[in-house]
């Protein structure tokens, strides 16, 4: 579904990324783990096209994308939920979750009454936004815009979903419920790149993963291989 073929990519004169590539099958969640700086939320950027790669090639559907505008890229199919979540705080929740679809809502009129099945989707998976529809996305709490950002990305009905650092910052309490959200999506057969600090819980819910070290991948396997090895053990679960 999704493959990422020896991309480079960095900021202004700055090279981050050197030789990346990563598979990510169809109805698969793939983990990308490594040490903060390593390179992770650059690749995702790279992938969805708020950054565009200096060499290499990313494939979505058989069809490369590499060097598309992001809105393109959206609209072929793949959702990124941003490290930070980076909800829109002025609007309201189900404000934020019909943007999220705009790929496939007419302009004008009926967007609403198309949107609704997906609005009951997201709602189901995740009742706290129905109840506050329409309290202002800024409000709500850490967990609550975590839920945002995953049911926005939802909402575009996508091929793949990268999901970035979707822990960050919450309480260990939501992290438990985020990954429950995760495990859920996966049984749905949505496809996944899932970046995380915690790479315990990561490879837990993941088909395969991939280990950054400074803008490479150094390691990489199923999450059963990874646990037993030594580099990956002292680095990130010990």
């Amino acid at each position: 579904m999704l493959a990422v073929e020896g991309i480079n990519a960095g900021y202004g004169t700055s090279e981050v990324l050197s030789g990346v590539s990563l598979i990510v099958k169809s109805g698969t969640v793939v983990a990308l783990i490594g040490a903060n700086g390593a390179g992770k939320t650059t690749t995702m950027r790279a992938i969805s096209g708020s950054l565009r790669p200096s060499k290499g090639k990313v494939i979505l559907d058989g069809r490369e994308i590499q060097g598309l505008i992001a809105s393109r890229i959206a609209h072929l199919g793949l959702a990124h939920s941003p490290e930070g979540r980076k909800v829109f705080g002025p609007l309201s929740v189900e404000d934020n979750l019909l943007l999220g679809a705009y790929t496939h809502l007419p302009r004008f009129f009926g967007f609403l009454a198309k949107a609704q099945p997906d609005l009951d989707r997201v709602y189901t998976l995740f009742p706290r936004l129905k109840e506050r529809a329409r309290q202002l996305a800024g409000t709500l709490s850490g967990g609550e815009q975590q839920m945002l950002a995953i049911g926005r990305a939802l909402m575009a009905r996508p091929k793949v979903i990268l999901l970035d650092e979707p822990s960050m910052g919450l309480a260990p309490v939501i992290v438990q419920e985020v990954f429950h959200t995760i495990r859920r999506l996966k049984a749905e057969g949505i496809t996944l790149l899932l970046v995380e600090q915690f790479a315990k819980s990561a490879l837990e819910v993941a088909d395969y993963a991939y280990v950054m070290e400074r803008g490479r991948i150094a390691v990489e396997g199923t999450p059963e291989a990874l646990s037993r090895n030594e580099r990956v053990l002292a680095a990130y679960l010990g």
